[in-house]
């Protein structure tokens, strides 16, 4: 294959050369998704250990529900009034400090059950505090048409620790126990916000307000005037609600006598995310990207109810590794517009009302799942929950026919932020 073949389906560096803040976000988060991927493993294995409930496992979802909405609002407000880097690294710093209490209940000779859901409850709300943060960070340190390809490696450093994390978890747990899985998730926070202090300062643009619901209520309705903004929410919210089984895998892999596949549960989405992420040279030239998010959310969902109908543990992974591939691209469509299109003063504010369409769908779908498996039975929860996922994206796409026509050269709004960048280049892009 020639030199253009490969440039056409290997990942695009140009952020990595681009902007030495982006090559640091990306070993953090690399070492943050590794060590964060281990306690997400073990924590519900370790409910699971005390309880032996499903029931239980899900109820961890709920816990985490309301520190998230509250938090990932309040986060994107202030986003936009402080410096994003001090607000990162005191936020990761405090992530560290709740891996710690992991690590000492896990020790104890009887491990407490009320721990784990407090830990979980203050890890969504400092995790709706950063993201906000994080996300709109991206567009100031990368160059305006350079976003699809930084999309594409953020995509590999989450997968590498989404493959990594849950691979080695559950061999760490079978072999050494919760409190080592606990150990290396300290390790990995604590060599991350040694990474964030190299960051270079983030500030907020010129007159920022303070935090406030008024502001909140700004960026909200910003969104809800953008059908295409308002579509990738809704899709996404939709598809994790109904078809994120993640909390009910132990009790999947305990119906197929796969045990031993618990972590390559875990993993094989993440697979299939990290192969459409390695060949993601395309994504660059793509415009259309609202068809990104719609099609890549009906995979999702048609390969998570494929997963309920199978009755041995090899064509689940498959269908699993499937999913996870349709999650990255409609991850990657979403990604996109938003950094495309949203003004520089409301970016933090609209990134805690995705912060609520990414993560608060996959709480309360942890919540369904668990509930319908012990109403139904494991396998009808995944199936009837990738149906009713392709369904409510169908009806979605139907009813927001903006998401489906937006395309990059045309958009008033991907324009506009363009030529403002042109205009105004922002001081976090710094060359190699």
């Amino acid at each position: 294959m020639s030199t253009s073949r490969w440039a056409a389906v290997l990942p695009d560096l140009s952020p990595w050369r681009s902007s030495r803040d982006f090559r640091l976000l990306f070993f953090q988060g690399t070492v943050t998704f590794f060590g964060s991927f281990m306690a997400m493993i073990a924590l519900p294995l370790q409910i699971k250990h005390l309880t032996d409930s499903p029931l239980a496992v899900g109820a961890m979802g709920a816990v985490e529900l309301v520190p998230l909405v509250v938090c990932g609002l309040y986060g994107g407000a202030l986003a936009d009034a402080v410096d994003r880097r001090r607000l990162i690294l005191l936020t990761e710093a405090g992530l560290g400090v709740l891996a710690l209490v992991l690590l000492v209940n896990a020790t104890l000779p009887n491990p407490l059950l009320w721990p784990l859901y407090l830990v979980a409850a203050g890890v969504s709300a400092l995790t709706g505090l950063q993201r906000p943060a994080l996300d709109s960070l991206m567009a100031r340190i990368v160059p305006h048409e350079q976003l699809s390809a930084a999309a594409a490696l953020n995509g590999l450093r989450y997968q590498f620790g989404a493959i990594a994390g849950p691979a080695l978890a559950g061999v760490v747990v079978a072999y050494a126990g919760y409190a080592s899985a606990y150990a290396v998730t300290v390790v990995g926070f604590l060599v991350s916000v040694l990474l964030c202090l190299r960051l270079a300062p983030a500030p907020p643009v010129r007159d920022a307000a303070r935090p406030s619901l008024r502001g909140i209520a700004e960026g909200a309705r910003y969104a809800w005037s953008r059908p295409v903004l308002l579509g990738t929410y809704a899709v996404d919210l939709a598809a994790m609600f109904f078809a994120f089984p993640n909390a009910i895998f132990p009790f999947l892999a305990d119906e197929l006598d796969a045990v031993w596949a618990l972590g390559l549960m875990y993993a094989a989405g993440a697979v299939g995310s990290l192969v459409l992420g390695m060949t993601s040279g395309w994504v660059s030239r793509v415009r259309r990207h609202g068809l990104l998010v719609v099609c890549g959310a009906g995979v999702w969902g048609l390969a998570i109810a494929a997963a309920g109908w199978f009755s041995t543990i090899w064509p689940v992974l498959v269908c699993l590794a499937v999913a996870g591939a349709g999650d990255m691209l409609s991850g990657l469509g979403r990604a996109t517009i938003w950094n495309q299109t949203i003004p520089e003063a409301l970016r933090g504010r609209l990134a805690g009302i995705e912060v609520l369409s990414y993560s608060v769908g996959p709480q309360l779908g942890q919540v369904r799942a668990g509930t319908m498996a012990s109403w139904t039975g494991t396998r009808t929860a995944f199936w009837s929950g990738g149906l009713a996922c392709v369904a409510s994206v169908a009806l979605l796409a139907a009813a927001l026919p903006k998401l489906i026509s937006y395309d990059a050269d045309t958009d008033e709004d991907a324009l506009r932020r363009r030529a403002e960048r042109e205009s105004h280049p922002q001081p976090n892009t710094t060359r190699a």
